[in-house]
């Protein structure tokens, strides 16, 4: 894979989890406005996360370290008939795991809910997860589903997945819940409604377009040599993942215990955080993965660490300005974002912050996603566990300490401790197995980046004040701050790099320019 291609990959996947991000931010901001961070929209937050909890540690991750190179074997041996037999086998497994575990979850807590003396909050909380755990079927096998349309160039579809679950719960939340329900209750379950028939759509499209490529499903319980090697490479991995869903499990545990607010506090500003993180790195992730995995199998450390190192600075590139965006702009953008109906002034007070402070963590999680699949690639799937075990007793003790003073965002800290932690022991490992992947190589470009993101800085505070001095409307500060600062601050960031020379600006240039044209806006020749 050339580095064009790799960068056409990466836009195509972008692009596709831009307009799923968007449609996140637009979900988000209905549900504020519905429900503010009032019980039901906490209850709503922490009985969803229980099925997502799962999904994580059955799908996506782990099923996509373990599934693709895999199937990629059976490729080349097999060709696609090998391909569709093996997806048969492991759609028929997952259905039998994750419907089992909704069953199991469902009786469970709804005997959770007889517990004498439960907190109202609790109380609904476990109602709704009973309702939302089916989605935890249909999600899972759309994973499986996504791992091979990726192994057959089919970027796009599986990146859009997120888009169908957004739009339906716009449609019912929007529609049914604002204009037919009355009581938050009946806005409620307009709301799960939409939750299970996005799943469902989540689950029927990639099917679909596989039927078009020739799958036929078909129910397959029999073992194979290629289902116990996934389920060996997945063990190691499902453990980390596992850890890593209970800190988070306990951290919004802790949020709940708290008050009412806090677990929708922490869950909007986390959404936020998603959009470049989401649309960015884990394109880049994506895309990366499955070139660093050949050169690893080929022993080619060299280019190995060409290709890790050119998708983590493409990482830094975007999310280190983007932190200090948020840091700088986190009151207007939470005030634009939500600040409707019944989510107010003081809701918007306590988000800020939150914001704020999951910013500064937010160029190391996009490290540590590169760090692991970076592991995952010489196939160790054991020390990144080990490492997610010591940072979660970390942020444990960190969260009660700091919540302690700083309420939510003495937890946001906590996570931020955690992170920094979990960066530097991933890099050292990484070091340790390939001396090459040492980061001194991504100085110069850090240097860069930094004297970049400092100018912009600048520019944003400059704006700011020249914004409080033009005497608007509150609103109207807001509106010009997200809609003229940030891309005006994008703009100077974006020359200063090219003024400074940074790596592959032609090709990114290039790869904008594209962006660009197919949106239908003109566009001048990039410079060469």
């Amino acid at each position: 894979m050339s580095k064009e291609v790799s960068l056409q990959r990466i836009g195509m996947v972008a692009g596709s989890t831009l307009l799923s991000r968007v449609l996140g931010l637009v979900r988000d901001s209905l549900t504020a406005a519905v429900f503010g961070t009032t019980i039901w929209n906490s209850a709503f937050q922490f009985a969803f996360m229980l099925p997502n909890l799962f999904r994580r540690l059955l799908a996506e991750g782990q099923l996509m370290a373990a599934f693709v190179p895999t199937l990629a074997e059976e490729n080349e041996e097999n060709g696609r008939a090998g391909v569709y037999a093996l997806l048969n086998k492991v759609a028929t497994w997952l259905f039998l795991v994750s419907g089992g575990l909704t069953l199991l979850a469902v009786v469970g807590l709804a005997l959770a809910g007889l517990w004498p003396e439960l907190a109202a909050r609790y109380a609904l909380g476990l109602k709704l997860a009973q309702l939302l755990f089916p989605y935890l079927v249909f999600v899972c096998l759309a994973a499986a589903f996504s791992a091979v349309l990726q192994l057959f160039g089919h970027f796009s579809i599986p990146a859009l997945t997120a888009v169908w679950l957004n739009v339906t719960i716009i449609a019912a939340l929007g529609g049914g819940g604002w204009l037919l329900a009355d009581t938050p209750a009946g806005k409620m379950g307009w709301l799960c409604g939409g939750v299970l028939l996005g799943g469902l759509l989540q689950l029927l499209i990639p099917w679909w377009v596989l039927r078009r490529e020739g799958w036929r499903p078909r129910w397959d319980t029999r073992p194979s040599a290629r289902l116990h090697e996934m389920l060996r490479l997945m063990a190691p991995g499902i453990l980390g993942t596992a850890i890593y869903q209970i800190n988070f499990l306990v951290s919004r545990s802790l949020a709940f215990s708290l008050n009412e607010s806090a677990v929708s506090v922490l869950t909007l500003a986390n959404r936020i955080m998603e959009v470049p993180q989401g649309i960015f790195t884990v394109s880049v992730a994506t895309v990366v993965f499955p070139l660093i995995a050949t050169f690893a199998a080929r022993g080619e450390m060299e280019n190995l660490a060409g290709a890790y190192w050119k998708g983590m600075r493409l990482i830094c590139i975007i999310t280190v300005p983007a932190a200090v965006g948020f840091l700088l702009l986190s009151e207007p953008i939470v005030r634009l974002l939500f600040q409707y109906g019944a989510f107010n002034a003081e809701d918007t007070r306590q988000t800020a912050p939150v914001l704020a402070i999951m910013a500064l963590g937010l160029p190391l999680y996009s490290w540590v996603t590169q760090s692991i699949r970076g592991c995952y690639s010489l196939k160790d799937t054991v020390t990144p566990v080990k490492i997610a075990a010591v940072c979660f007793v970390v942020n444990l003790a960190a969260s009660i300490l700091l919540m302690r003073w700083w309420a939510t965002e003495g937890l946001a800290w906590a996570g931020n401790v955690a992170i920094v932690l979990q960066a530097v022991l991933l890099q050292r490992a990484l070091v340790r197995k390939v001396p090459n992947l040492h980061a001194r190589v991504l100085l110069p470009s850090l240097g860069k980046i930094a004297l970049a993101t400092v100018v912009m800085a600048l520019a944003i505070v400059a704006a700011r004040w020249g914004i409080a001095l033009a005497g608007l409307p509150v609103r109207a500060r807001d509106l010009v701050a997200v809609v003229a600062v940030i891309p005006a601050a994008v703009a100077v960031y974006a020359a200063c790099l090219w003024a400074l020379r940074i790596e592959e600006r032609e090709e990114l240039a290039g790869l904008a320019t594209k962006m660009l044209g197919r949106l239908g806006l003109p566009v001048g020749r990039s410079a060469r």
